[in-house]
């Protein structure tokens, strides 16, 4: 494809994305699946045009608004091609020719917004922190709250790519051998800094396509979540919950420490999600684990289960402020419930998942949120309210058969900026080995909440 024709095509996609309420990957997967026609580096030039213009959203609007220009998707690729593509007006004029595959001309109006951002960068010093960091209006408070007079730094720190790291599936093989077969594949690969069983990889990669991962010997996996399955120090013949296990990530990761050994329960109230995750299980060699789907944190099948669990891992569904490199479109469009509703699920989740746990077992709880509300707040408000459970550091809870803790904090809390992993947070909490039981409970405490609906 030309240059021109690329831009008409990305324009087009950004339209649609910026139309259909579903992340922008999904709606970016579906567009190609429809234009088989389109090569594969083609592709790649696409989606980075407008994954561009999503990671520059704020700016860019704060441009457009200045020119009294509205933010549409022709508008927006115009000026993400100048103002951080370099392209001059010319070029511009060049390139939205109406040639075929080429981009209409240019209206009178747009030609004057492009002798406007003639040699103009992205940045400028008159724009609030909040624009020159991208963090929406709905997220500023909280993260300022969170990070204080770091905040500009560590949102800042969010406005790059994430890296693409893989997990080495410790039951198919050694991190030394997987880096062989991806050198032998024509991949560099190099051991990541924090996770024992991760590597990150120099550049994009069709990782789906080669031997290693269709044999199970790696998974894609970001190495802050790595680090949240190693929290749990899951043992093997051990008997495990991952309560939120959505596509089953953190669920291989365990079963693997597992060695497997013992039993590995993945729940979610996505039925689907769990569906497609057993492909995942079973590419990985691993047979410890089994389904459950249930309809809410409260399902009847935890109250069957009470203190029956040695681990229970939940990683709640939370804001995602921490996948931002990731999944930049969705901070300017939350698809799910906002922050209003999700902090007291998350209480809820974690204090109904809690049931499950033994006389001292574990819960992990952790969100890939930025944010103090789900993260540390959460964990205050439980531990207040549950005296029978304390918090464990990081050093003591992670796996001594794995080396030195990456973290020296009683909570774990990474981000883009000071660990250049996604943002996640987890903390440890360990029921009392002496807290009662169903059988040691006098039977005026042991009446159930009903269940709710979520």
């Amino acid at each position: 494809m030309t240059p021109a024709a690329r831009l008409a095509t990305a324009t087009d996609l950004l339209a649609e994305v910026m139309d259909t309420p579903r992340p922008a990957d999904a709606v970016t997967s579906a567009f190609f699946r429809a234009r088989r026609y389109i090569g594969a580096k083609d592709r790649g030039e696409i989606a980075s045009l407008v994954y561009g213009v999503m990671r520059h959203w704020a700016r860019l609007h704060w441009w457009l608004e200045r020119f009294n220009h509205m933010p549409d998707p022709r508008a927006l690729v115009i000026a993400d091609c100048m103002l951080s593509g370099g392209r001059t007006a010319d070029a511009i004029g060049g390139l939205f020719n109406g040639a075929k595959f080429a981009p209409a001309p240019l209206s009178d109006r747009e030609r004057k917004l492009v002798r406007a951002l003639d040699t103009r960068t992205l940045n400028h010093p008159d724009q609030p922190e909040a624009v020159q960091a991208e963090v929406p209006e709905w997220a500023e408070a909280s993260m300022r709250a969170t990070f204080g007079d770091r905040f500009l730094a560590e949102a800042s720190g969010m406005l790059g790519e994430a890296p693409l790291d893989l997990r080495v599936n410790p039951v198919k093989g050694t991190r030394e051998e997987a880096m062989k077969a991806l050198a032998d594949a024509g991949i560099k690969a190099t051991p990541t800094d924090l996770s024992p069983v991760g590597l990150r990889l120099a550049g994009r990669a069709p990782v789906m396509a080669l031997e290693a991962y269709k044999s199970g010997m790696i998974e894609i996996q970001d190495e802050g979540s790595q680090l949240v399955a190693f929290m749990a120090d899951a043992r093997p013949g051990m008997q495990v919950v991952d309560f939120c296990a959505g596509a089953g990530g953190k669920t291989l990761a365990i079963a693997a420490m597992m060695e497997n050994k013992g039993r590995v329960v993945a729940t979610d109230v996505l039925e689907g999600r769990l569906t497609r995750a057993k492909e995942r299980f079973r590419r990985a060699g691993l047979h410890n684990i089994e389904t459950r789907a249930i309809k809410t944190e409260r399902d009847p099948w935890v109250k069957r289960h009470k203190g029956k669990f040695d681990r229970v891992v939940v990683d709640a569904p939370c804001s995602g402020t921490g996948t931002w490199r990731r999944n930049p479109d969705s901070r300017w469009r939350p698809l799910g419930p906002g922050l209003s509703e999700l902090v007291p699920l998350q209480a809820s989740i974690l204090d109904s998942a809690a049931r499950l746990v033994r006389p001292g077992g574990r819960v992990v709880y952790a969100t890939c949120s930025l944010l103090r509300e789900e993260n540390e707040g959460q964990v205050e408000a439980f531990l207040a309210s549950h005296p029978d459970f304390t918090l464990v550091p990081v050093p003591n809870a992670w796996p001594a058969s794995w080396g030195k803790p990456p973290v020296g904090s009683d909570m774990l809390r990474l981000t883009p900026l000071r660990h250049d992993t996604d943002g996640f947070f987890a903390a440890v909490l360990e029921r009392r080995a002496d807290a009662p039981t169903e059988e040691t409970m006098p039977e005026e405490t042991m009446v159930e909440e009903p269940d709710s609906v979520t």
